[in-house]
């Protein structure tokens, strides 16, 4: 299945900014937080490039590490949540 632009933006930045190991291969759909891949020190830097990818503004008081855990969720949850910048 292709990525969306949104979701292939957001496989880029973990591979570049947050991963330890870049080369681990990540899916809309691989778990993320509950597999450890992304610690929750790194969410709010994730949220963030969530925001600036979605162009939506994401309260982070509405947002749990659950929703978190997969691109899929966290594209799901910028569009159940956030406001259209």
């Amino acid at each position: 299945m292709a990525s969306s632009p949104e979701a292939q933006a957001l496989i880029d930045y973990l591979k570049k900014k947050v991963l330890l190991d870049p080369s681990v291969d990540i899916a809309e759909t691989t778990p993320l937080v509950s597999s450890g891949l992304v610690d929750s020190f790194a969410l709010i830097e994730v949220l963030m490039e969530l925001e600036k990818v979605t162009k939506r503004r994401i309260s982070p008081g509405k947002v749990g590490a659950k929703d978190m855990d997969t691109i899929a969720l966290m594209l799901a949850t910028a569009e159940r949540v956030g406001v259209q910048r």
